[in-house]
């Protein structure tokens, strides 16, 4: 079966799977890897995990980071199409990791199944887990020597970069997934639906062309973003595509491999990404279903251009209608995520005050009480409110609010 699609012959292979996708939405709680869970994965249990992998994975080290913690690539199949995928290049982006070893299990229980049994034979993928032991471990998004990775594509001054451009030429990939994890602030367009899942096609040049590369790409995206609907209408964004020839997915375009930006962001009240990582290994599973039947050579590409940029519209928590000295303020809280022994601790901070109407809380309170300033204090003090208790500390205004009864 053939088409033609921008000007290009796609060859559809002739057995093709069906998922049910609901049936992968049920069931996760069955698929998961349950040693892991919340925000921060412990390094050492990662090492053991990747090391421990079914026996259908070959482990090969890739690698060291700058504190000598070894980097390891998983391959996985015997096609002829390469996918090569890397998670947290930002040590403290852990979601798309999670849900790796939650692909992984799934081909290990359904290794005699029709999907699992096409993907192989269509299919090699190189899979590295942690490209960031360094910044994993301390919980940040720069390396041991301070450095972004995903600004260091172009130069690859660092071992950690060193060792993905070395794998990448030695497996060259037909398809690269970059995997990162985004904040809590970005919505989906300029609408009060936070940003669960987005994605992006990373721009080649500064004029943003759309090359044949980057079409297979938004194409994918769009198969991708068909199945999320069904589960979180109206909440999948599109990446910003200003070009950066220092970011990683903007250097492997530009190599002519089309390449996938993964960003795993804020489901409703969780916090610790939970509900995304079942959203992004679904994702993962409608990739490498309409990777390996060529499905998405026959979509209009123009589409992709319809899912909603992100917008950074949103706080953590939002405060309206407090009175201030007879004057009335909105209230923007952030969560900074704090490590503390092997566990994130969500401290917040007092970011904004002023008049917020054009920008939305996934918590929002609406006091509708007088409230007295109290000068020369420097702590700001909010009542309890969905049983978490605040103090939030101010950096440019020296007061605190006591919330008074009418």
């Amino acid at each position: 079966m053939y088409t033609i699609v921008n000007n290009e012959m796609f060859t559809f292979v002739n057995f093709q799977v069906y998922m049910d996708y609901n049936k992968l939405y049920t069931d996760f709680d069955t698929i998961k890897e349950k040693t892991f869970y919340g925000r921060y994965l412990d390094v050492d249990q990662l090492q053991k995990s990747i090391l421990g992998l079914p026996s259908q994975f070959e482990i090969q080290e890739i690698g060291k980071s700058v504190n000598g913690i070894p980097i390891h690539c998983a391959f996985w199949g015997n096609g002829k199409k390469k996918v090569l995928a890397w998670s947290q290049m930002h040590g403290n982006e852990t979601t798309t990791t999670k849900a790796l070893f939650d692909f992984v299990n799934y081909l290990d229980q359904e290794k005699s199944s029709d999907f699992v049994k096409q993907l192989s034979s269509e299919c090699s993928l190189a899979l590295i887990f942690v490209l960031n032991p360094d910044g994993a471990e301390a919980y940040t998004r720069v390396n041991a020597n301070q450095i972004d990775l995903n600004r260091d594509a172009l130069d690859a001054t660092q071992p950690e970069m060193k060792a993905l451009h070395q794998i990448y030429k030695e497996f060259t990939p037909d398809l690269c997934l970059n995997l990162h994890g985004q904040r809590t602030i970005f919505s989906a367009g300029m609408q009060p639906n936070s940003a669960v899942v987005s994605f992006l096609s990373p721009s080649v040049n500064h004029t943003r062309s759309v090359t044949s590369t980057r079409i297979k790409s938004m194409q994918l995206i769009l198969e991708m973003n068909e199945m999320l609907q069904n589960f979180i209408p109206n909440q999948v964004g599109r990446y910003d595509d200003a070009y950066n020839p220092n970011c990683t997915g903007d250097y492997f375009q530009g190599l002519a491999t089309p390449t996938i930006l993964f960003e795993a962001g804020h489901y409703p009240n969780d916090y610790d990404r939970e509900e995304t990582r079942k959203l992004i290994f679904m994702s993962y599973i409608k990739l490498f279903e309409s990777f390996m039947n060529n499905a998405f050579a026959c979509i209009d590409y123009k589409a992709y251009l319809e899912i909603p940029k992100n917008q950074k519209l949103f706080y953590d928590f939002i405060f309206r209608d407090v009175f201030i000295q007879n004057q009335k303020y909105d209230l923007a809280i952030h969560y900074e995520e704090v490590l503390e022994g092997k566990q994130i601790i969500f401290e917040p901070k007092l970011v904004e005050v002023g008049n917020l109407e054009h920008s939305f809380g996934h918590h929002e309170v609406k006091i509708n009480e007088k409230a007295m300033a109290i000068n020369g204090q420097t702590l700001l003090k909010i009542p309890e409110i969905n049983s978490i208790i605040k103090e939030i500390r101010t950096e440019n205004n020296i007061f605190s609010i006591k919330i008074l009864k009418k």
